[in-house]
């Protein structure tokens, strides 16, 4: 009788163990689905919203004044720190960084060399597909055409003037190397046989 009362009890603490055991990994696996579901549900309700949020890309951009007409001075873009850019395939938008030089803009996008880059960074390989976009500046939306640049004159100038504005080392050799993707932000329906590939 003894020995069946030690069973007995060997059995309960296996059983508790176990038991315990899966509570614990029932309450692990919650944590963890928490913020992962959390983290998407953002990520979706800001595919639909009107622009991009500071961590993911948005819906289209719908807001504010299209500004039709001549071309704008773009000096003002000096000191603007990020643009909202969507492109019209995919209509996704996103915050990137801007500069200005001798009158027009261009955009960057860094780490299209690494692994990580390309599997983050789909927009730059769409861009060039497709370089319709729409970018939106302090309320005002302008329709642009992204047109990659490789290499020429202007790549000096530019990579310059992202290195001042942010603090960045950029150099043209970046540019040449394809380590850094540079576009010029041309207005529609000019033509885009000025872009050095």
């Amino acid at each position: 009788m003894g020995m069946d009362i030690d069973l007995e009890t060997n059995d309960r603490e296996t059983i508790d163990r176990k038991t315990i055991v899966r509570r614990i990994l029932l309450v692990v696996a919650v944590l963890v689905l928490i913020p992962v579901v959390a983290l998407g549900a953002l990520m979706v309700s800001a595919r639909f919203s009107d622009g991009p949020s500071a961590v993911f890309s948005g819906g289209p951009l719908v807001a504010g004044e299209l500004v039709m007409g001549p071309e704008p001075d773009w000096s003002f873009a000096r000191d603007v720190g990020t643009i909202e850019l969507q492109l019209l395939d995919p209509p996704r938008s996103r915050l990137i960084w801007i500069a200005e030089y001798e009158g027009k803009i261009y955009v960057v996008s860094g780490y299209m060399s690494t692994f990580l880059g390309r599997l983050w960074k789909k927009w730059p390989a769409q861009a060039e597909r497709d370089g319709r976009a729409v970018l939106r500046i302090d309320g005002k939306r302008y329709e642009r055409h992204l047109v990659r640049i490789i290499r020429g004159d202007v790549v000096e100038g530019v990579t310059a003037e992202f290195s001042r504005k942010y603090g960045v080392g950029m150099t043209p050799a970046a540019i040449e190397s394809e380590a850094t993707w540079l576009f010029e932000l041309a207005p529609r329906g000019v033509s885009m046989t000025g872009a050095l590939r």
